[in-house]
């Protein structure tokens, strides 16, 4: 999955052991792999209203949102849940920033199944659809809330790796999670 304009990547080039999964190599349990992915849609679903508002009718979004839901309880497959996450990242397109990014943050979250780094892009892209709702004057603080908002959610089981994730890709992530 790519940035808002294909080029930009929110995925580091070298990717972290710890969010990879043990059967590919990684020391990711299912168990918490599950849980970055409930927090991911927690994320992706906090700002779904932002992409309603302009689209009541069009539910990608939260059909990939469900989707993601339905991998975490064993009764849908990972390809299907990524197949969504392609279709909520193409409902963003040519809509406004809140609407645009609240799409993207839920096409990030379907994703997390396939790529559990892609939890840190549904966060990102939720915090970006927040901020590019409101005033400038208001962006520091409507950032800060939606971090903190998305860091009370964190299950204490995977806390310090999102968080340390934070702290090592908030760069590429657009900065929203800086303190």
């Amino acid at each position: 999955m790519r940035g808002t304009t294909g080029r930009v990547p929110i995925l580091p080039r070298e990717r972290d052991p710890r969010l990879i999964t043990l059967r590919r190599g990684g020391t990711l349990t299912d168990d918490h792999h599950r849980l970055l992915a409930d927090w991911a849609l927690e994320c992706a679903e906090h700002v779904l209203p932002l992409f309603e508002h302009h689209q009541p009718h069009d539910s990608r979004p939260r059909v990939a949102i469900e989707a993601g839901r339905g991998w975490i309880r064993g009764d849908v497959r990972m390809t299907d849940s990524r197949r969504l996450a392609f279709e909520a990242n193409a409902a963003g397109r040519d809509m406004p920033d809140p609407a645009k990014f609240a799409a993207l943050s839920a096409g990030q979250a379907a994703a997390v199944p396939h790529v559990a780094a892609h939890d840190l892009g549904a966060a990102a892209y939720a915090i970006r659809a927040v901020v590019a709702g409101v005033p400038p004057s208001d962006a520091a603080q409507a950032r800060a809330a939606e971090r903190d908002w998305q860091r009370r959610q964190l299950p204490a089981a995977v806390r310090e790796l999102v968080l340390d994730d934070q702290r090592r890709r908030s760069a590429i992530c657009w900065h929203v999670f800086d303190d």
